[in-house]
């Protein structure tokens, strides 16, 4: 499977997670850049960060998800509104690696792409499925 299809799929499960997953609303995450307590970044901020306006693909109440395309590559930036629905979309989504990985938000693109935006972003890169007792974290 290609990289495109691939993506459009990932945005696809993503709905679906969206429209299973419950959460309460809470626990937010503290980390580098983020004050503990303040609001978690937003689609719309995570990809300003590496210069992307994102088309909006999902928009829903527990999560949402932007496509960019930037001189670095193609990547989705998704945000959760709870560490449930974190969790829920990367137990939903091992398949999808790597991804880069931040408090309430997740970037899938290839390795690349990814070490790429790491540097601006922060967070860990997820190099295999984090289920798995061989998950390798960058980070």
């Amino acid at each position: 499977m290609t990289t495109i299809p691939r993506l459009a799929a990932f945005a696809l499960l993503a709905g679906l997670v969206a429209g299973c997953s419950s959460g309460s609303g809470g626990g937010q995450v503290a980390a580098a850049g983020q004050r503990a307590g303040a609001a978690p970044l937003t689609v719309e901020q995570l990809s300003a960060k590496v210069g992307c306006t994102p088309r909006m693909q999902v928009n829903a109440t527990e999560l949402r998800t932007g496509y960019c395309k930037t001189p670095d590559g193609e990547f989705f930036v998704t945000t959760f509104m709870s560490q449930a629905g974190k969790d829920a979309w990367m137990d939903a989504a091992p398949e999808y690696n790597p991804h880069l990985v931040g408090p309430l938000w997740t970037v899938l693109s290839s390795r690349k792409v990814l070490d790429l935006l790491r540097e601006r972003l922060g967070g860990d890169l997820h190099l295999t499925d984090h289920r798995t007792k061989k998950m390798q974290v960058v980070g």
